[in-house]
């Protein structure tokens, strides 16, 4: 029998409602219990593809092509589920299905209001395509108290009623505020926060008060009192040193066994969270340090890279280092400045990315690593500039360029127009397409060619990795670049589009078409961020 968790948020937004519930969802699996975790986004775009990074972090990629929202990416390292499209949904999607519903005339002429049709479509949404879970938790994004989430509210509650109320459980994660000036944590945001969610006809079931200290039991009790909440159920969240060692503080402050009560099921065993201990020990108490160089533009929002970030401390815990990340604004670089800003670098990598500003500053920092024997990670466009940057300056072609940014001569890069989709159908895009879900999205394969360095590191001559993007490296230079030790070490199963490069008499030179940080998790570091650390650790050495 599936049991739903809803998980709101109050007071202020990024709180972390998204690594709660990635949390909540492994305790609850080291229970022996199969979990799915959703999130429902109350903005009016139908997916995050088409938002700046500054306004909405990194947009994660599904296996089967969604663009997301990057708590998904929480959801997949914490519990190894893999997510899906149908684990996602805004307020533009359900809307954009309603008029296309109400244009068909399926609604047999009646009125469309939010209530019943929008929140019906979000009770489909949250009940839809499950396959005998046993948790469903549902994060809604936002802050209660937004107009755009109200529906979402109002669903939830309807759907409490509809399932019975023994089979949903309402989790709200809020802020308890430490007054410097007179020394005090405040618990009157909480309490607003549940009285707006009281009013909206929602009595939250457990607390998660995040706070930058302990909450004496006194103000928990409070707390309770004035929310309606068992005090039991006030659980503190204190700021964390590493975001692994959540699930670890979580089972310590008895939160999987107040869910597990609440749903009447047995909360005698006791779980093992060591490998949580493992991997936050290897986090904050590592034997070593790298320095790795991010030449990107979305560099003062560190929610832009976040799986980046991840897999690369995944692959410092596998080579047992701290990875140090120093960030390089790529507009502000260029050929006289790379090497006062580079050359502490262990390693460099440039990762994803769309649009002309800041390649030539990217390209320098590729131009530096190169000839300097650092190791560099090319990811997407990364890739895509790294063979701009040798085309140029190997093989000569000094106007090498994209046809992102002009209409060059010599295209290295150009845009696709047509490719096989992962169930073997037809895609086609013209310059006139819309932005939104007009790239190459999701898993596919790539066959690698023996005796590369590539091959080395996946053991595999086949492989499957999520892409993003609209433009592909040009493979007409290959033989070319191949006499200069430029190989084109992986193409897709058809042989026409170059999905890995590497730079033979290089140290570690690896540029990829798709996006490796999108499936690593910190149990299992994806093989390319184990490898590119081990270089840069021995590059210290």
């Amino acid at each position: 029998m599936a049991r739903y968790i809803f998980v709101t948020g109050g007071v202020v937004s990024s709180l972390g409602k998204g690594l709660a519930s990635a949390s909540l969802a492994s305790l609850l699996q080291h229970h022996g219990y199969k979990v799915r975790i959703r999130k429902l986004d109350p903005y009016l775009n139908v997916d995050p593809g088409t938002m700046s990074p500054y306004q909405h972090g990194e947009v994660y990629v599904t296996d089967d092509g969604a663009e997301t929202d990057l708590d998904l990416g929480h959801y997949e390292r914490f519990t190894g589920v893999i997510s899906k499209k149908s684990d996602n949904i805004t307020s533009g999607q359900v809307y954009q299905k309603i008029i296309n519903k109400e244009r068909k005339g399926e609604y047999l002429g009646a009125t469309v209001q939010v209530i019943p049709h929008v929140t019906n479509e979000i009770k489909k949404f949250i009940s839809n395509d499950l396959d005998d879970e046993e948790f469903i938790i549902c994060e809604i994004g936002g802050t209660i108290g937004d107009i755009e989430s109200l529906p979402f509210v109002e669903a939830i509650r309807q759907f409490h009623n509809d399932n019975g109320h023994n089979n949903s459980l309402f989790m709200h994660v809020t802020l308890v505020p430490f007054i410097a000036s007179s020394g005090e944590l405040k618990t009157k945001p909480t309490q607003h926060s549940v009285k707006e969610l009281r009013s909206l006809g929602i009595q939250p079931n457990i607390l998660l008060c995040r706070s930058d200290r302990e909450i004496p039991q006194e103000e928990r009790k409070k707390i309770g009192l004035f929310c309606n909440v068992q005090d039991g159920n006030v659980i503190q969240a204190i700021n964390a040193n590493s975001i692994y060692e959540v699930p670890i503080n979580f089972k310590n402050e008895g939160l999987d066994k107040r869910v597990l009560e609440y749903f009447n099921l047995d909360t005698g065993k006791e779980i093992d969270l060591k490998m949580w201990s493992q991997v936050s020990k290897h986090v904050l108490d590592p034997e070593g340090k790298v320095t790795i160089g991010i030449v990107g533009k979305y560099t003062g929002l560190a929610d832009a890279y976040k799986s980046l970030n991840e897999a690369l401390s995944h692959g410092g815990i596998f080579n047992n280092v701290r990875v140090e990340l120093k960030w390089i604004e790529s507009e502000s670089l260029n050929e006289s400045n790379v090497f006062e800003h580079l050359s502490n670098c262990d390693g460099i990598l440039v990762p994803g990315g769309f649009g002309e500003r800041g390649a030539e500053g990217k390209i320098a920092a590729i131009k530096f690593a190169r000839e300097n024997n650092t190791p560099y990670f090319g990811i997407c466009f990364g890739m895509q500039l790294a063979v701009i940057e040798m085309a140029r300056n190997i093989l000569d072609i000094k106007d090498a360029n994209s046809s992102e940014f002009s209409n060059c001569s010599n295209s290295i890069v150009g845009l696709m127009t047509e490719w096989s989709t992962s169930d073997n159908n037809k895609e086609k895009r013209t310059e006139e397409s819309d932005l939104g879900g007009t790239m190459r999205l999701g898993s596919y394969e790539a066959r690698l060619k023996k005796n590369s360095k590539i091959h080395s590191i996946y053991k595999n001559d086949i492989i499957n990795e999520r892409h993003r993007h609209r433009y592909e490296v040009n493979n007409k230079f290959s033989e070319e670049f191949e006499k200069k030790g430029v190989i084109f070490s992986g193409y897709s199963p058809d042989g026409v589009l170059p999905e890995t490069v590497e730079l033979k008499e290089h140290p570690w030179f690896i540029g990829v078409q798709y996006h490796p940080e999108l499936k690593s998790k910190p149990f299992e570091p994806h093989p390319l961020f184990k490898s590119f650390i081990e270089a840069a650790k021995n590059k210290t050495q």
